[in-house]
């Protein structure tokens, strides 16, 4: 059975081609974390009314 998987060092144009998609899949910016953030602002809400309810009844 053969490899299904190419090893890109056997042709160095497969090669150059596999070393820039691996600098051009490492150059995209990270994802945002912008939903994290809004998500911990949410809940720091609830806990906060929580224990604001529970502080007064």
């Amino acid at each position: 059975m053969s490899d299904p998987q190419v090893d890109p060092a056997g042709n160095t144009q497969q090669f150059k081609a596999f070393a820039r998609e691996q600098e051009t899949a490492s150059a995209q910016e990270p994802p945002s974390r912008l939903p994290i953030w809004i998500a911990v602002g949410v809940a720091l809400l609830v806990v906060i009314a929580v224990a604001a309810y529970f502080a007064i009844g």
